[in-house]
């Protein structure tokens, strides 16, 4: 008789954790276009969207999700790329809280995100 696996194995976490990132990842780009829309085209909501608080907030999770999930997926894998790809685009999102709001951090974080995105799609492929 063969044993099904584990409904919630180690794998399956790293996976999903894996999936939450990319979705941060998109979560993160589509605030930064709505705020730039919102903000410049209606001229509201800056003191909400716009908060340091918000932007920090996403940097840890993006930390946080991508230190656990890639760096379990290297244990596994050993495979560099997915690596240092996410940790480029974590670089480029912490750059970006240091530059003024504008053009300059819109696109520093959509660099990020994009980088750190693909480094979770790495990921998932190299633990196949």
């Amino acid at each position: 008789m063969a044993s099904s696996p584990a409904p919630f194995s180690r794998t399956s976490l790293r996976r999903r954790l894996d999936h939450v990132g990319i979705a941060l990842a998109g979560l993160c780009a589509v605030h930064c276009l709505a705020t730039l829309l919102i903000v410049s085209a209606l001229g509201l909501g800056s003191h909400f969207l716009l908060a340091e608080s918000i932007h920090r907030t996403g940097l840890a999770l993006a930390v946080l999700v991508a230190a656990v999930a890639i760096g379990w997926g290297f244990v596994r894998h050993r495979l560099l790329a997915p690596l240092v790809i996410a940790g480029a685009g974590i670089a480029l999102m912490a750059g970006a809280l240091m530059v003024e709001h504008g053009t300059g951090e819109l696109l520093l974080t959509l660099a990020g995100v994009a980088l750190v995105s693909a480094g979770h799609v790495l990921n998932l492929r190299a633990a196949r």
